[in-house]
């Protein structure tokens, strides 16, 4: 899925049924690395902030409240998308 066109969902409120590699893509286009998986964890950082994004892959998919927190994150900390030329 285009990363703008799940962004917009997202921010919708549309946060269940959500591919997890739909979603580590988006993640990724805002700048966050994934530093480890542990299981079904996935760790992300960020080199601009301080926390780590933790986000768990369960069938396929990602988990609504962890989607949530990634959104807080984003607009706590002013990042933005970047852009696929």
């Amino acid at each position: 899925m285009d990363r703008e066109k799940l962004l917009l969902r997202l921010v919708r409120g549309e946060l269940r049924n959500v591919d997890f590699s739909d979603l580590t893509g988006l993640v990724q286009g805002f700048g966050f690395e994934l530093v480890r998986i542990k299981g079904s964890h996935h760790i992300f950082r960020h080199p601009a902030i301080p926390e780590l994004l933790n986000l768990q892959k369960v069938h396929g998919e990602g988990k609504p409240y962890q989607i949530s927190q990634f959104l807080r994150l984003v607009e706590r900390h002013n990042l933005s998308l970047e852009r696929i030329a």
